[in-house]
């Protein structure tokens, strides 16, 4: 569908944006989007790095609990 666009339809597309906002709103409207697109990657780094804090839901809670009891109270072994 867009196989067929050539440089002249993109400068078109420039000189009817730049048309229907005017040239003084285009730096407001470019900063806006690059805020937007900077909140979104923090948002997706956000949720990757909770997902990856989250414990395995196929370990059950009890197994954990155990595992790290018994690494507390387990005496210090002699050097």
């Amino acid at each position: 569908m867009l196989q067929n666009l050539t440089g002249w339809h993109a400068l078109i597309v420039l000189a009817v944006i730049v048309l229907i906002f005017g040239a003084a709103k285009l730096p407001a409207l470019a900063r806006s989007l690059g805020q937007s697109v900077r909140i979104l990657k923090t948002e997706v780094s956000e949720s990757r790095a909770d997902a990856a804090a989250e414990p395995d839901p196929q370990v059950p809670a009890r197994a954990q609990g155990a595992s790290a009891s018994a690494s507390v109270l387990a005496p210090p072994s002699a050097p």
